[in-house]
């Protein structure tokens, strides 16, 4: 591979991105709303990277990428990341999140525990709210406590973990209402 490179593929959700580079991928973008935003977002990302045909390295995980999200088994584990850049602890995160089998989650609290962190709860969830490698690295997979299934990093796009899981077949996830999201910031009223 030289220099860094893109290209926009289809899938069943929708064109998707994936960034190359001499290292292998750099980032993977699950389709916004429309193209161009899915364009726009790797081109803020990978600003030096150029539109091209991709090598067989990256051809091989967009076939995964494809397969994963019509729902077959892609396999995604073998394919190089290019974690220059990333900070090391997130790179811990990423290798660990990498082993969750398809169909199976885990709670942040557990990521951080498997990693003997177990006070970095906070840190396992920003290092997968930045996540470049989706579906390579399966942040969708790591729930809140609870399993409530949360944002997802920028780099998902328009897709919500709970799509991805279900296309998966991973068991269903508790959805908050709002009585959860509102309960933990209402004040309380005084006693009378």
């Amino acid at each position: 591979m030289a220099g860094r490179g893109y290209t926009i593929f289809d899938t069943a959700i929708g064109r998707c991105g994936i960034a190359w580079g001499e290292l292998g991928v750099a980032g993977v973008q699950l389709p916004e709303l429309r193209e161009i935003e899915t364009r726009k977002r790797l081109f803020q990302l990978y600003p030096d990277a150029r539109e091209m045909r991709p090598p067989e390295e990256v051809a091989v995980a967009i076939e995964g990428i494809a397969a994963t999200l019509r729902g077959g088994n892609g396999e995604l584990a073998g394919v190089a990341l290019d974690m220059s850049g990333i900070p090391s602890f997130d790179a811990r995160v990423y290798q660990f999140v990498r082993t969750i089998p398809r169909g199976e989650t885990r709670t942040y609290d557990e990521v951080a525990s498997a990693l003997r962190a177990s006070g970095a709860v906070y840190s396992v969830a920003q290092a997968l709210g930045r996540n470049p490698f989706m579906l390579m690295v399966p942040c969708h997979r790591v729930l809140e406590a609870g399993n409530y299934a949360d944002r997802i990093s920028p780099n998902g796009g328009s897709i919500s973990k709970r799509r991805l899981l279900s296309i998966e077949g991973a068991q269903p996830t508790t959805s908050k209402t709002l009585f959860d999201v509102l309960l933990p910031i209402a004040r309380l009223r005084p006693q009378a």
